[in-house]
């Protein structure tokens, strides 16, 4: 009797040890499952707009100022003359120096955009910074233009997560593009159209820049190619989608 009751209390023992044992298992998997989940989820990668899917034939062309202004005249009557308006991404220190280039930018029925305030290296600053960044040259823009800017394009085309989400707290979408002329390496007009002729499809946004050797003078033969290949030229605004939206893992921009 002695002998089964010990027997009786070890498998006791054990079954109570086993469910332990069970119960930490399980506790252990879901503490880090959930801890996973949450590591994926912050360090989810975030993107600005590259091009956007449309059925309608639109592109959007834009131009970043953030050297001089010698060309912006010529640049602005090619899109008179052509009826076209464009997105211009404007440096707020390029502001300070050229408010009349600005301001007739503004005047001729352009939108303005965001390029940062002095043009840095935006993926070394902190959240803070990158804010204080477009905050300052949206303040600089709104006080030569009247209106504030909504959208924002980092410095040398560099993000990262902090990026992405200041220009969200500073009340900007971030904008990026899916074609390069490579007007700013002194291409020609005739390169440029090479790169882009065959790759322009609905929704694309290109890329350019003013004060560089090539574009004012192959500004119009780019107008007129785009617009040959059956394509509107809008301002970015005027392409991407405002609500309701997604921007998959190629940047791409879609309606839910």
């Amino acid at each position: 009797m002695f002998i089964v009751l010990n027997k009786q209390k070890i498998y006791s023992y054990l079954a109570t040890f086993s469910t332990v044992i069970a119960l930490f298992v399980i506790a252990f998997t879901v503490t880090n499952n959930v801890s996973n989940t949450i590591v994926t989820s912050s360090n989810s990668k975030e993107l600005p707009i590259y091009n956007v899917q449309t059925n309608e034939n639109k592109v959007a062309l834009t131009m970043n100022c953030a050297w001089n202004a010698d060309d912006i005249e010529s640049i602005l009557k090619i899109l008179e003359k052509n009826e076209v308006k464009i997105t211009f991404f404007v440096v707020g220190e390029w502001a300070d120096k050229y408010p009349e280039a600005l301001k007739k930018m503004a005047d001729a029925g352009h939108e303005i955009a965001n390029h940062s305030d002095t043009h840095p290296h935006v993926n070394n600053l902190s959240s803070e910074d990158n804010i204080k960044q477009i905050e300052t040259c949206s303040q600089k823009i709104e006080a030569i233009t009247g209106k504030k800017t909504t959208l924002y394009r980092a410095p040398y085309g560099e993000y990262n997560n902090t990026v992405i989400r200041a220009s969200k707290l500073a009340g900007h979408t971030a904008i990026q593009w899916n074609l390069d002329t490579l007007d700013y390496t002194g291409l020609t007009g005739e390169k440029m159209w090479e790169r882009i002729n065959g790759k322009l499809q609905n929704g694309s946004i290109i890329l350019m820049h003013n004060g560089t050797e090539h574009t004012a003078d192959s500004l119009e033969m780019l107008l007129n190619n785009i617009k040959k290949s059956g394509y509107e030229i809008v301002t970015v605004s005027n392409l991407i989608y405002k609500d309701n939206y997604v921007i998959d893992n190629n940047g791409t921009q879609k309606l839910k």
